[in-house]
C-alpha cells in the first residue's frame, strides 16, 4: 500500500469527474434530479452533496502532496457511493441510474483505489 498516488492520473481524472459533479448539484440536469428525487432526498439538502463532492475534490488534489490524504478521500468516495447505493434500494429506485450511476461510480472509486494505492 502506498500513502500517495501512483499512477497519479487516475485519481485527478476522479477529482475531476467528482468536482464537475458536485457543481451539477447546484443546477442538475434532469438525470441527476430525477434519481435525488427518486431516492427521496429533500431538495432542500441537495447542498450537502455538493459540499461532500468538493471536499472529496479538493482531498483528492491535496492528497498528491500531502500522504494519506488522498487514500482518505477516495476511500470517504467509496462509502459515499455505498451509502448512495444503499438509499436507492431502501427506495426501490433501482433503474438505470442506480446501475449506471450509482454503482458505476462505486466500481471506479474501487478501482481507483485499488490501481492507485493498493498496487
Amino acid at each position: 500500500m502506498t500513502l500517495l498516488p501512483d499512477p497519479w492520473w487516475p485519481v485527478a481524472v476522479m477529482a475531476f469527474i467528482v468536482g464537475v459533479d458536485g457543481l451539477l448539484t447546484f443546477w442538475p440536469p434532469k438525470v441527476i434530479a430525477d434519481c435525488l428525487d427518486g431516492v427521496g432526498l429533500p431538495r432542500d439538502w441537495w447542498w450537502v452533496l455538493a459540499v461532500v463532492k468538493f471536499l472529496a475534490a479538493a482531498g483528492l488534489i491535496a492528497g498528491f502532496w500531502i500522504p494519506g490524504v488522498g487514500l482518505a478521500a477516495i476511500v470517504g468516495l467509496i462509502v459515499y457511493f455505498l451509502t448512495a447505493a444503499g438509499a436507492h434500494l431502501r427506495a426501490g429506485y433501482i433503474g438505470r441510474d442506480f446501475w449506471l450511476n450509482c454503482l458505476g461510480m462505486l466500481v471506479l472509486n474501487v478501482l481507483v483505489l485499488v490501481i492507485c494505492f493498493l498496487v
